[in-house]
Parts: structure tokens; C-alpha cells; sequence
């Protein structure tokens, strides 16, 4: 008999409880991997097949290699396997409907690794860069545009570590954005940055893309005047994860954004 053994049992498998699953949500990208899930829960993935080999999802996250350490920028297509299960797999409840959105083969995005685990990641839609496929809007500025931080690895200050990678990595631009809208635990995020690195606070603005002047929000103005709601405890937020992309078409619906 065929089992992948995982930490709180074993499942079994055949051919009720394997489904393939799309790692970009590139139309023409054929990138798709075959997932093992229990058979009474098609919604939680325990194991994924790589290279004709089971691999429990929490092993795929550790690495032991000592240069993954920090944040570091995603370039292997198995760093994008790790995003993918980040955003798609990893602590998503059985009654919790897909948060994220499927991210294109080409996004660029950083990897936060800590204690030799794969922690949290943040993606960036650069100046230039498309808006989406179907329209020729392009970014007018860089955007942070996803941030997540696995549940267990909050309150640790790494959604203001990536914060603050994100600035740095684009010194000499005058402005930079964050996807909205804002949630309150990535307000809290931004106000307590803001605070500390007061040279930023003309230059961090939420935006919708492609992020003309009327589609920015100065965030330190806004927190200020009031507009936002601070999160108090953003680890008890009920959406804490979730992610917002924008579009160039102001009429579609938008996903909320969470980090810590």
C-alpha cells in the first residue's frame, strides 16, 4: 500500500484523493503539480509529488541550506513552489475559501526565511510593469503589492521587516505605493514604520493601479486625519493573510490585503 506518513497521521494514495494544481495563473503556463489530500477534505493538500517523490508540505518549507537566511529574492522555480504553498496551501481551514490569487509565472517576490524555514514572502509589481493581461495600463510607480506571514510566526515584527526591505530596495525612487485597500493589521504595519522612518512619510502612498496622482492616498496623511482602522491585536484579525491585487479596471472587485 502506497502512504505518505505526515505528523498528525498518514494518508493514503489512490486516485480519489490526488488533483492537479496550477502553480501560476498564467493562462498559457502548463506549471502544475500533483497534490495529495485526505479523502474526506479535498481542500487540505498534506503532500505534494515532486520528481516521482511524496514530500510532506511542512518539509518543502525547511531548507538546510545556511545562505537562505533573511530575505531573499525568489529565483528557482522550487522558491516559487514554496510562495505557491505559502499562499495557496498552508494553514487554509477546510471551510476557508481561496484567499489569494494565483501569481504569474514572472512576479517578482522575496522570501523570508528564519531558523531554516520559509516564514512569509512579499511580492512587488515594479514601475513599468503590466497592470494585468488584458489592458496596456502599466505601474507608474513600484507597488508592495502581496504580504503574508505564516499565522505561527506573527507578532515578530516581520511584516515591518518586509516593510522596510521593500523601501530600501527602491532608494532612489521619490515615490513608492501598497496595494489597496489597506487592512487594518498592514495600517498597523505602515503606522508604527512610518513613525520610526519619518523621511517616508511623503513618500508611501496606498494605491490603485496603475497609480496616477488620483489614485494615491498619502498613508501617513490618512492615518492621521483618521480614515483608518488600526488594528489593536492584528493577530486575532479573522483575514489575517489574505492578499489584494490591483486592477486597471476600477469597476472590478477588489480582495482585501493582510500582513502582520
Amino acid at each position: 500500500m502506497n502512504e505518505v506518513v505526515f505528523l498528525s497521521g498518514q494518508v493514503e494514495v489512490t486516485a480519489n484523493n490526488v488533483r492537479l494544481l496550477q502553480l501560476f495563473e498564467d493562462e498559457q503556463s502548463n506549471c502544475a503539480v500533483v497534490a495529495l489530500h485526505p479523502p474526506d477534505d479535498p481542500t487540505q493538500v498534506v503532500a505534494l509529488n515532486l520528481r516521482e517523490q511524496w514530500w510532506c508540505v511542512d518539509d518543502l518549507l525547511r531548507t538546510s541550506n545556511k545562505s537562505r537566511s533573511g530575505l531573499v529574492l525568489v529565483q528557482s522555480i522550487m522558491e516559487r513552489m514554496i510562495v505557491f504553498m505559502l499562499s495557496q496551501v498552508i494553514e487554509r481551514s477546510s471551510q476557508e475559501e481561496m484567499m489569494f490569487s494565483l501569481h504569474p509565472s514572472t512576479e517578482s517576490c522575496k522570501l523570508l526565511w528564519t531558523e531554516n524555514q520559509a516564514v512569509g514572502f512579499y511580492t512587488v509589481k515594479h514601475k513599468g510593469s503590466l497592470c494585468d493581461s488584458w489592458s496596456s495600463y502599466c505601474y507608474l510607480l513600484p507597488v508592495l503589492d502581496t504580504v503574508l506571514v505564516r499565522r505561527s510566526w506573527r507578532r515578530r515584527g516581520f511584516g515591518l521587516r518586509m516593510l522596510e526591505d521593500f523601501c530600501s530596495s527602491f532608494s532612489t525612487e521619490e515615490f513608492l505605493g501598497v496595494s489597496s485597500p489597506l487592512s487594518s493589521s498592514m495600517v498597523e504595519v505602515c503606522r508604527r514604520f512610518l513613525q520610526q522612518h519619518k523621511e517616508h512619510r511623503e513618500r508611501l502612498y496606498e494605491v490603485e493601479a496603475p497609480g496616477g496622482w488620483n489614485q494615491r492616498r498619502n498613508i501617513w496623511l490618512n492615518i492621521q486625519l483618521g480614515r483608518y482602522s488600526l488594528s489593536i491585536n492584528v493577530e486575532s484579525s479573522p483575514t489575517l493573510g489574505e492578499t489584494a491585487e490591483n486592477e486597471a479596471d476600477s469597476s472590478s472587485p477588489k480582495m482585501q490585503t493582510e500582513c502582520t
